[in-house]
């Protein structure tokens, strides 16, 4: 395994993250329990989850079970960069959801309870709160990091705007300021290209991907991640698509990999980026994932890539001058 500074900050990151959505779920502890251990065996320090996830069995289910495996063994804890998110609604009530300084603090809170620990290396805004002001969304971040509660302060889902709001305003008074975006990228979805990649290289932020493989449809039949690709949008989205996959798939045949192999080490050649958060669903995806970091992609390749899935350029240049 590999590692990449995370932005602009000292920390170490591998450049696989391990993301846990599935945790709960579509994993059952057990087997989740088993993908933790594997993927730390394996060089992965990253781990990604969020205070929503759980999904049939209710929000905080995903991080209860990773808080059940650190108190399995509390120093495991030490060889761990655990992050999660705050925003998304964990009740009924109207306060608890988005990101008021009072349900930033209360959800950190929430959630140092459910993962067993005292603190979070990186706490993320899963989404943006447009009637949020940034200043009362850095009073309670700042909250957070001097009660040594958090250690680092990430966005997720966030456009270029609001990151270049956010990083001024923090650098403005001293703070360090946003240090992560989790953003969706992929072959098949590049618009991060035009304004979110560029916002991040010039402020220092880095980017976290999630989606890597479009919910499946970077994947050869043989090499499914999961049952995503069954349901009708998936199946629009492969017939949209269909001449840039088959294209795909034979340069991935010419090629020798797998195709979710070479659409992962993609992304690692893309400037800025820090860390793919990969979701396997068993033990035996983590496995197929863990050679990409030894895979390097000529420029030959990378422009045969281009020319398949044409990129969306930088703004302003992509649609005006």
């Amino acid at each position: 395994m590999k590692y990449r500074r995370l932005g602009r900050t000292a920390l170490q990151v591998s450049e696989l993250c391990l993301g846990t959505m599935n945790f709960g779920p579509r994993t059952p502890e057990t087997d989740a329990f088993e993908i933790l251990d594997r993927a730390l065996d394996s060089g992965i320090n990253f781990v990604d989850t969020a205070n929503q996830y759980g999904g049939k069995m209710g929000v905080g289910a995903t991080e209860n079970i990773i808080g059940r495996w650190i108190a399995q063994n509390p120093e495991r804890r030490r060889n761990v960069v655990l992050a999660t998110k705050a925003y998304e609604p964990m009740s009924a009530d109207v306060n608890d959801r988005g990101l008021s300084a009072r349900h930033i603090v209360q959800s950190c809170d929430d959630s140092l309870r459910r993962l067993q620990t005292d603190h979070i290396d990186l706490f993320q805004m899963h989404h943006l709160d447009r009637v949020a002001p940034v200043d009362e969304i850095w009073q309670a971040m700042d909250l957070l990091v001097q009660q040594g509660k958090i250690t680092y302060v990430g966005s997720s889902n966030f456009p270029g705007w609001m990151i270049a709001k956010t990083s001024e305003r923090a650098g403005n008074a001293g703070r360090l300021g946003l240090v992560s975006e989790q953003s969706k990228y992929n072959l098949l979805e590049r618009r991060i290209e035009l304004e979110v990649l560029p916002a991040c290289r010039h402020y220092g932020v880095g980017v976290i991907v999630w989606s890597p493989l479009a919910g499946g449809l970077l994947t050869a039949a043989s090499d499914k991640q999961d049952g995503r690709r069954t349901n009708a949008d998936a199946a629009e989205a492969r017939a949209r698509h269909a001449k840039a996959l088959e294209a795909f798939f034979l340069l991935c045949e010419d090629l020798g990999s797998p195709p979710s192999t070479i659409a992962l080490a993609w992304l690692l050649c893309q400037p800025g980026i820090s860390s793919i958060a990969i979701g396997p669903a068993s033990v035996t995806q983590l496995l197929s994932t863990l050679e990409v970091s030894d895979l390097i992609l000529s420029n030959d390749v990378l422009q045969k890539l281009d020319q398949i899935f044409p990129p969306c350029g930088e703004a302003p240049e992509a649609y005006a001058w």
